[in-house]
C-alpha cells in the first residue's frame, strides 16, 4: 500500500508540484463526479507538458508507484476503486486546443474536456460527435468509442480521430495512426485507456448539418401514458432518422409525488421537419413539451430541461449498470417503469436515481466496417443504464439499489437480441465479463496488444485487458 510519505520521499522532476490531502490544489484535481467505490490518491502531480509527464511515469514506474490519469474524472467503474492510496496524474494543464482549417482538423491536449472544444469547433464552422455532457475529458470519451445523439451523421467520436501521442508505460512517446503503429491504433479506439496516457490527439472535423441548428425537445409523460409512450417508441426501434437521438428517462417527480418518463430528442434538421419527425409522441398530448432551436455547441446546455449542468456536479453517488440493445421490448419497458415506481415508492432516499434509455442512431456508425476499429457494438441500437443514487455513503438504500440496478440490467439483457450481457466499455459496472465488455472474438487481438504494450498491467484500473487469453 502507498502512503503520502513514502511519496514524498521520491525525487520528482525538478518543478514538479505535488499536492497532497488536505491542501485545495489536491482537492481541486481530484474531486470525481462519482464518489461511489472509487479510487483514492495519497498525492496529485498535474504536469504542464508532455516532457513532464513522460518523466512523471518514469519516476512513478522506478519507485512502483500505482498510478491513474485523469481528466474529466467522470469514470464511475468500481474497477477503478482497485487504486487505493496512488498517485493521480491530472492532466489538466494539457488544455491545448488548435484548429486547422486547411486540413479541417482539431488537435487537443490530453486534459481538454467537452465544453473547452464546442464553442471553438462551431465558430470554425464544423461539427464533430461530442456527447452531451459538457465536463467530460474528451480523450477519455474517444477511447471508449464515443457514443452521443450525433452518431448518426458522423459516427462516433472515435470515428473522427485521425492520431495520437501516447506516453507508455515505459515512458516512451509513441505516435498513434493509421500510417503509425496501426494495430494500437485499432486497439485505442474501443480499449484506449488500458495502452497508456494520451497527450494530444487530432480529430477531423465535419461539415455543419442545417448550419448547425439543433432542435431539442423536452416532454414529459406521467405515468399513466407510459404504455402509450412505449408503443411509440417500439416504432422507432427500426426507423430512427440519422438526424434524431431518443432519450427517455424513468424518474421520480416530487411535485406529483409519482413516477414519470421525461423524453429529450435532438433533431439536427429543420423544425419543421423536427416537429414531423416526433408527431407520433408529441400526437399523444403529453402534458408538458418545451421545444427550442439553438447551435449545436449549446445543445448540452438546452436538454433535460437545462439540468445537465446541475447534473455534472461532482461528489454525488452514481451507482450505474448498463446494457447495450438491438430489439425493444414493451413489457421490458413497462415492468422497468413499475420497478423503479415500487423502489422509489419504498426507497425515499433513493428517489434520485433513474432510467436512462439512450437510443442514438446509427447510420454512420454502422457504415464503418466492424473490424476498422476495437468498437464491439456497432449494431446497438440503444445504451440503456440504470443509475442508482442516493446521499451517504453508508446508507443502507444501496442494497436495495444495487439489487435493482442488477435486476434490470438482467431483464433487458433477456430481451436485447443480444445472445448474452453486452455493455459500453465506457458504462461499465465492473462485474461483467471481459466479453460482455469487449467482445469475445475482439479479445485475442487485444490481448496481444495488451501484452506488447502494457506487459506489467501499469493501465490496469479502468476495464483492465488481461495479457493472457483465454
Amino acid at each position: 500500500m502507498t502512503s503520502p510519505s513514502f511519496l514524498k520521499d521520491v525525487q520528482w522532476p525538478a518543478g514538479t508540484l505535488v499536492h497532497y490531502p488536505e491542501s485545495e490544489a489536491f482537492t481541486n484535481s481530484t474531486a470525481r463526479w462519482s464518489i461511489y467505490k472509487a479510487p483514492s490518491f495519497a498525492a496529485v502531480i498535474s504536469p504542464p507538458d508532455e516532457e513532464s509527464l513522460v518523466s512523471i511515469v518514469k519516476v512513478a514506474r522506478a519507485a512502483k508507484i500505482p498510478f491513474l490519469a485523469t481528466s474529466g474524472r467522470h469514470g464511475y467503474g468500481t474497477s477503478l476503486s482497485r487504486l487505493q492510496n496512488g498517485l493521480a496524474i491530472d492532466l489538466s494543464k494539457l488544455k491545448s486546443v488548435k484548429i486547422d482549417k486547411d486540413s479541417s482538423t482539431l488537435t487537443i491536449g490530453g486534459g481538454v474536456q467537452n465544453c473547452d472544444v464546442m464553442e471553438p469547433i462551431h465558430e470554425a464552422g464544423y461539427q464533430l460527435p461530442i456527447g452531451t455532457s459538457t465536463q467530460v475529458g474528451l480523450v477519455g470519451a474517444t477511447l471508449g468509442g464515443g457514443i452521443g445523439a450525433y452518431q448518426g451523421l458522423f459516427g462516433l467520436i472515435t470515428d473522427s480521430l485521425l492520431s495520437v501521442r501516447l506516453v507508455t508505460a515505459d515512458g516512451d512517446v509513441v505516435e498513434v495512426s493509421e500510417n503509425s503503429n496501426s494495430d494500437l491504433f485499432w486497439g485505442i479506439r474501443g480499449a484506449g485507456c488500458n495502452f497508456g496516457i494520451i497527450t494530444s490527439a487530432t480529430y477531423r472535423l465535419h461539415k455543419p448539418v442545417n448550419a448547425a441548428q439543433v432542435m431539442t425537445a423536452d416532454v414529459i409523460y406521467p405515468g399513466s401514458m407510459k404504455s402509450a409512450y412505449f408503443d411509440v417508441l417500439r416504432t422507432f426501434e427500426n426507423n430512427v432518422p440519422a438526424e434524431l437521438a431518443i432519450v427517455p428517462v424513468i424518474s421520480w417527480d416530487a411535485a406529483s409525488n409519482a413516477t414519470q418518463i421525461i423524453s429529450t430528442f435532438v433533431y439536427s434538421g429543420p423544425e419543421s421537419k423536427g416537429r414531423e419527425v416526433l408527431a407520433p409522441f408529441l400526437d399523444l398530448n403529453p402534458p408538458v413539451v418545451r421545444l427550442s432551436v439553438v447551435p449545436f455547441h449549446q445543445m448540452p446546455y438546452a436538454v433535460i430541461f437545462g439540468m445537465i449542468s446541475t447534473l455534472e456536479t461532482p461528489g454525488g453517488i452514481h451507482d450505474i449498470f448498463t446494457v447495450n440493445v438491438r430489439k425493444f421490448s414493451i413489457d421490458t419497458f413497462n415492468s422497468a417503469f413499475e420497478k423503479f415506481d415500487a423502489f422509489y415508492k419504498a426507497n425515499p432516499d433513493g428517489r434520485l436515481s433513474v432510467g436512462i434509455f439512450e437510443i442514438f442512431p446509427t447510420q454512420a456508425v454502422a457504415a464503418v466496417p466492424d473490424d476498422a476499429t476495437a468498437y464491439p457494438w456497432r449494431d446497438a441500437k440503444g445504451n440503456f443504464m440504470f443509475q442508482m443514487m442516493w446521499t451517504g455513503l453508508d446508507n443502507p438504500v444501496e442494497e436495495a439499489a444495487n439489487a435493482l440496478g442488477r435486476e434490470l440490467r438482467q431483464d433487458f439483457a433477456a430481451t436485447s437480441g443480444y445472445d448474452d450481457l453486452s455493455v459500453y466499455v465506457s458504462y461499465a459496472y465492473g462485474d461483467e465479463t471481459r466479453e460482455q465488455i469487449f467482445r469475445k472474438d475482439k479479445l485475442p487481438r487485444l490481448v496481444a496488444l495488451k501484452k506488447k504494450w502494457d506487459p506489467d498491467n501499469v493501465f490496469s484500473y479502468n476495464n483492465q485487458l488481461p495479457t493472457r487469453y483465454p
